[in-house]
């Protein structure tokens, strides 16, 4: 990639080995650990506007997905295996631990935070408490999956076609096809909600062929492994222990697909609480003080 302006001074960078490679992190701040996992189209620089708020309060390790930013990118089975959020949270266990913390909180955006409720309910006792923006479970997205939520995440079915079709196409244009999707899911219509520092390392993600393809092999896990992992745990009634913030932008995801988000996140755990940020898809970045705000109320709470 090219030269990348360091978004996170005075951050350490690690990069931990794990069962998915070799996982980059930027680690910062003073308190209790905190892992903050980005969504897609993004990487770690995603949480930079919020960053200086919980760094205040907590110690934290802000992680590349697997096949994302400077992150490894596991070779692509058959069965999508390394790109399973399953798999994911596994190597985030792997990364906390590599760094000396056992139990963590964790806020999740968009992939990230289905990482981080595979996680939650993987490895009961390993969160203190979860935050998820702008999601809700792969299982009510598929289950619910009609033509207003197709038309608004259609990118779900396009990425989870069998390769090398979505990789083809973006590659053909990979700068359009991010402003594109990006631009969408903003409140504002434009990547101009995006720091213009951020969007370069977006933008070189996207030049990256290895990169695209993680990206869609995520999302042909989520089409099948992940959604079979949710139905299982939906049919024995495995639900998240620890107590969930979901937050989901007024124009965002759910709402645009007219789901009530606080209602679909109750059937998966009996301590939730959450509402809406003034915010399209990206509220880390579009209201970085609301959502700094709300998650410090959760996280720093006693």
């Amino acid at each position: 990639m090219p030269d990348l302006a360091d978004l996170y001074p005075g951050y350490a960078s690690r990069w931990i080995s794990t069962t998915a490679g070799k996982i980059f992190a930027r680690v910062g701040g003073n308190g209790p650990p905190l892992l903050l996992l980005h969504g897609h189209p993004q990487s770690n620089v995603m949480w930079h506007r919020v960053a200086p708020a919980l760094a205040e309060r907590f110690t934290l390790v802000i992680a590349d997905l697997p096949g994302y930013g400077w992150s490894d990118a596991p070779a692509a089975q058959a069965d999508h295996a390394p790109y399973t959020k399953r798999a994911m949270a596994a190597a985030m266990v792997e990364l906390m631990e590599a760094l000396g913390f056992v139990r963590f909180d964790l806020v999740g955006h968009d992939r990230g935070g289905r990482v981080g409720y595979r996680l939650a309910l993987d490895h009961p006792g390993r969160l203190t408490r979860l935050a998820v923006l702008d999601i809700v479970t792969t299982y009510d997205m598929w289950h619910r999956m009609d033509a207003r939520l197709a038309a608004r995440a259609w990118h779900w079915t396009f990425l989870s076609l069998p390769a090398p079709f979505p990789e083809t196409l973006i590659g053909r244009d990979p700068k359009f096809f991010f402003d594109s999707r990006a631009a969408a899911g903003s409140g504002a219509k434009s990547v101009a909600i995006f720091d213009p520092r951020a969007l370069a390392h977006y933008h070189a993600a996207y030049g990256d062929p290895t990169r695209i393809a993680a990206m869609c092999e995520d999302y042909r896990a989520g089409h099948t492994s992940d959604l079979v992992h949710d139905e299982a745990d939906r049919a024995a009634g495995n639900r998240i222990a620890c107590p969930v913030l979901a937050l989901w932008g007024t124009t965002g995801l759910p709402a645009n697909a007219g789901i009530d988000a606080l209602a679909a996140w109750r059937d998966w755990t009996a301590d939730v609480r959450g509402f809406a940020v003034d915010s399209g898809h990206y509220l880390a970045e579009e209201n970085p003080d609301a959502t700094a705000r709300a998650l410090l109320d959760f996280f720093a709470a006693d």
